[in-house]
């Protein structure tokens, strides 16, 4: 991994991470997951098994989730350009929400064909749903092992988060084969197929939440904003900390902008890179953009109201 340190302007530092996103995983797990989601949806078309079919369902959204992944991985490295002096980092976020939108709609479709099915119940061949079924959890598990050998970067998270709801919608239809070979009770199909939707919707929530989250400029979930302003404010020579915003650029990148009001400018380079050593080292934060301020005797009134840290401060 190749990393870049720069400081320009009134202190501002960022680091390129050109680390490896693991393209291949991605394309080996895409394969693996399409392949199988056709085989599952000829053999849910073929038994009239729903909770197969929604299975199989499960895993074309993973297949489309892992191929936006891919693609918004590529865009991510992009360098920084005139048009997009950040680069295109959240390529990867807006990636996972069009991939977590789609889901949405696969999650309706399946609920409307559930209630269907519960109205109006069709025969189910049960072997072939076992035989299918028993080897959708082999191959979940084997994307499973592909992903979590790549970079742990939003998308990888978010895809291994899915896969295992693909195990767990496998094991469903497992058991939905397993109870109707048995009794032959085939409500037992579509009540598990909205047992999936289920799973497939609190998956989907938790993924469109946080990736939201990085596009509304929230503060990173890993990151206390009065943790951060209180550490700044404990550098020697700053008086207050104010203006202090962190955001994430991208999935795996956190920025972040402050204004220091200093006792001396001319103590401000140590002050910068102690602090710059601090977010780094203590918050992972990459991307430092700080703006020293002489210490004001008489702070003029603010338009709006401002948080401020002063010297000394320490967490409630």
């Amino acid at each position: 991994m190749t990393v870049h340190d720069h400081v320009h302007g009134h202190g501002h530092a960022h680091r390129h991470d050109r680390a490896n996103v693991g393209q291949p995983a991605f394309i080996a797990a895409l394969a693996v997951t399409l392949g199988y989601a056709l085989i599952e949806l000829g053999g849910g078309i073929w038994s009239g098994s729903l909770a197969l079919t929604s299975d199989a369902g499960h895993m074309f959204s993973d297949a489309l989730a892992l191929a936006l992944a891919a693609g918004a991985a590529w865009l991510a490295l992009r360098p920084p350009g005139r048009k997009h002096s950040y680069g295109l980092a959240r390529a990867e976020v807006i990636g996972a929400t069009l991939n977590g939108l789609l889901m949405l709609g696969i999650i309706v479709f399946l609920v409307v064909e559930a209630v269907q099915r519960l109205l109006d119940p069709k025969p189910v061949a049960a072997p072939a749903v076992m035989i299918i079924a028993a080897v959708g959890l082999v191959v979940n598990a084997a994307v499973a092992f592909i992903l979590s050998r790549g970079h742990r970067n939003f998308n990888v998270r978010g895809a291994l988060v899915h896969v295992m709801g693909d195990l767990l919608s496998s094991v469903a239809a497992l058991i939905a084969g397993a109870v109707i070979y048995v009794t032959g009770w085939i409500t037992i199909d579509p009540i598990l197929s909205l047992v999936i939707a289920a799973l497939i919707l609190m998956t989907t929530l938790r993924l469109l939440r946080d990736t939201l989250h990085v596009l509304m400029e929230g503060v990173p979930q890993a990151v206390d904003l009065g943790e951060v302003g209180g550490a700044l404010a404990s550098l020697p020579g700053v008086s207050v900390v104010h203006d202090l915003h962190v955001w994430s650029i991208g999935a795996d990148r956190t920025a972040l902008s402050a204004h220091l009001e200093v006792e001396r400018m001319s103590d401000w380079p140590e002050m910068l890179y102690s602090a710059q050593q601090i977010l780094k080292d203590r918050f992972g934060v990459d991307h430092v953009t700080l703006q020293p301020e002489v210490m004001a005797a008489h702070r003029p009134p603010r338009a709006a109201p401002v948080t401020l840290w002063p010297r000394g401060h320490r967490r409630s």
